[in-house]
């Protein structure tokens, strides 16, 4: 008889993305037939309930890391100390979770302190190497996280290797991680047009506010039909409309995919989340990096510079222009494939 694990899945809550790319690993493994509960904090876990309302779902302690203005760097050093006391914390809850649950399995994307002695630990990361400006705390730093990623017992890499990589340097390992490919919830089909640009807004407080004000403002000058998604799960489904701009506090993954193919454009922050949504969906967009979050700012320049995507900081955000400057650039036109099956490679690990 085959033996199928209980499986604890565990998304780190930096804006959506985190929670968003277990989308497709909870599926395939619902799909198996195996159990799988849920535990994380904020707006994650709030999308991860109304996503999988049927699933145990447990509150982990929140980081609470804000992110105001400038080094990346900067705004994590100084909030080290209540970070290092959440991860703390974090490791005393899933314990607990881990023993009531008689759990077999964590897979924990981007959370450090959800490993257990008592169970199989697995990581998800595109972000093997960090990206720092300087380079000796580079090294330093990424040393560090290399530690923390080998106490685990596997690492997922949601990314393909070698010349097909989406997060380029990111996501390059020497070390026997598992390249599972690019994770996506969205599914290309067909939709006809309803708006000529949409705006999906994500990421850490208070800068998803700043970028939103920023949007409104520019946006409703523009003779375009446009949405704007917040990404705020905590007003699920609440809609305003001003003139050419609807905006609507917070999509389901269906939802989400519908929108995006009914827009000609996509606007939203460069993260590595939303970039493998617009390789499955071969959508164009505009990119805006979180004012000094280097990952994102690497992704958007390495994009920029490949002629896919067209970039601009937040701090010089015009629209209008980028709109002049996107016929330029290809977006993903070729078929990004792989031969790899995520579907196949969950199957071998968890059943026997």
């Amino acid at each position: 008889m085959e033996k199928r694990p209980k499986i604890l899945i565990t998304p780190l809550n930096w804006g959506l993305g985190h929670a968003t790319r277990c989308i497709p690993i909870i599926n395939i493994l619902l799909e198996k037939k195996i159990q799988v509960l849920l535990a994380s904090d904020g707006r994650a876990l709030a999308l991860l309930k109304k996503e999988f309302p049927q699933l145990a779902a447990f509150t982990l302690p929140a980081y609470n890391v804000r992110y105001d203005r400038g080094s990346m760097v900067w705004n994590i050093a100084r909030q080290l100390p209540k970070i290092s006391q959440a991860i703390l914390k974090e490791k005393k809850a899933i314990r607990k979770i881990v023993e009531a649950n008689q759990i077999d399995i964590i897979i924990s994307d981007n959370r450090y302190g959800c490993r257990s002695s008592l169970c199989k630990n697995i990581f998800i990361s595109h972000q093997i190497n960090i990206a720092i400006p300087n380079r000796r705390l580079q090294i330093i730093t990424n040393k560090i996280n290399h530690h923390f990623i080998n106490l685990f017992d596997e690492c997922w890499i949601p990314d393909f290797s070698g010349d097909l990589s989406l997060a380029g340097k990111l996501s390059q390992s020497t070390q026997s991680h598992y390249y599972i490919g690019p994770l996506s919830r969205f599914k290309k089909k067909k939709w006809k047009k309803e708006y000529d640009l949409i705006a999906v807004l994500s990421g850490p407080e208070p800068q998803r506010s700043i970028f939103e004000a920023q949007l409104i403002r520019q946006l409703r000058a523009l003779n375009l039909k446009c949405l704007i998604v917040q990404g705020k799960t905590e007003a699920f489904s609440k809609r305003q409309e001003m003139e050419n701009l609807e905006i609507i506090s917070f999509l389901t993954s269906a939802e989400l995919n519908e929108y995006i193919l009914k827009s000609e454009l996509v606007l939203a922050r460069s993260g590595y989340s939303t970039i493998m949504d617009l390789v499955a969906l071969g959508k164009k967009a505009i990119l805006i990096p979180t004012p000094g979050q280097t990952e994102q700012e690497y992704l958007a320049e390495t994009l920029h510079e490949k002629g896919i995507f067209y970039t601009q900081q937040q701090d010089a955000l015009n629209v209008e222009k980028a709109l002049q400057q996107v016929p330029n650039f290809a977006g993903f036109t070729a078929n990004q494939t792989n031969a790899f099956s995520l579907s196949d490679f969950l199957e071998k690990k968890f059943i026997q």
